[in-house]
């Protein structure tokens, strides 16, 4: 897979000079072997060394990236068996998320996850990743299911945010989303939510109320998209890359402020360059971190997750020479 992204062109450059000797083929002489030998460990040196210490702004372009995986390559790359369960029973059936039940490790769980689709027909179905009321709703359906016959939750997300249109705001989406979040905060089956790629404002946090948050290393999590914050602060789309410092949307950031209990790394280069291997690491992360929560006894994880919540926002600070008043 190509280096495409505008940060990655020096790699797309020595990926070209190896592309170039491998025509060759059999014509290449033993110099020209030598070289191509030297020219991919330069490559592999340089992209660890500029994936290790990535922008704000870059992440978010790698957590974009056209070639990520979605939540349907997860299913097939992770699940044993997947019956997908359709439709709100109101309205219709959101292809902007997916859901039912899955078979991971000969363990049943409720997989629940956003999908952007690959090709124009596929994200113009789901609306490019942007659910609806009805799509929300019926991440509600399932849910209650989940309760109904003590099945666990793992919700995999990765949308811009909530579908913006008049569609969404007739058939209800805010309170299909304020539903969600009641209902998942009392949730008596244990919940373990994951950010594959975006994780945008409502949309996100519609199926993110969990027992645990985890971010793949270059995922980001976040109230409004950089390019609508910097609209606002700095009425200028073109800001984005500041307020994408300015907003601590990354993993590193969000587990350094107590908002995400885990990062998953991804393989060198991002998710993008190769899923098997990042299907497996988020495989092994759903198993150990569900393996944990259910040794806890309901109760228990119910007021845990309460409190998770309650402690968010909650900072300290010093003053010199001033006593908090009563």
């Amino acid at each position: 897979m190509a280096f495409e992204l505008d940060f990655e062109r020096p790699l797309a450059e020595i990926e070209k000079r190896i592309q170039a000797l491998q025509r060759r083929g059999d014509r290449l002489k033993p110099e020209e072997r030598t070289q191509i030998t030297t020219l991919e460990e330069e490559l592999e040196r340089r992209t660890r060394e500029l994936y290790a210490d990535l922008t704000p702004w870059q992440r978010v372009q790698v957590a974009r990236h056209k070639e990520r995986p979605y939540t349907a390559d997860y299913i097939k790359l992770i699940c044993e068996d997947f019956f997908e369960l359709r439709g709100d029973r109101r309205y219709g059936d959101d292809r902007a998320l997916l859901g039912g039940l899955a078979s991971v490790d000969g363990q049943t769980l409720l997989l629940l996850g956003h999908q952007k689709g690959r090709d124009t027909r596929e994200r113009q179905e789901a609306n490019f990743g942007m659910a609806h009321a009805e799509g929300n709703r019926k991440a509600l359906r399932l849910l209650l299911q989940a309760e109904k016959f003590h099945i666990p939750v793992v919700t995999l997300i990765d949308t811009p945010g909530a579908s913006p249109d008049l569609d969404a705001e007739l058939r209800g989406i805010s309170q299909a989303i304020a539903e969600n979040l009641l209902v998942m905060a009392r949730l008596r089956t244990p919940i373990l939510a994951i950010v594959i790629g975006e994780g945008g404002s409502g949309g996100a946090l519609a199926i993110s109320i969990a027992d645990r948050i985890l971010m793949l290393e270059n995922a980001i999590y976040t109230v409004a998209s950089p390019e609508a914050a910097a609209s606002i602060l700095w009425r200028d789309a073109a800001f984005a890359a500041n307020a994408a410092e300015a907003m601590k949307i990354t993993a590193p950031d969000l587990l350094a402020l107590g908002l995400i209990e885990g990062i998953i790394p991804e393989p060198l280069g991002g998710a993008h360059r190769d899923h098997r291997a990042m299907a497996a690491a988020l495989k092994e992360a759903v198993l150990t971190h569900l393996a944990e929560l259910r040794q806890q006894p309901l109760d228990h994880l119910i007021e845990a997750r309460y409190q998770r919540y309650r402690k968010i926002g909650i900072y300290a600070s010093e003053a010199v020479g001033v006593t908090p008043s009563n």
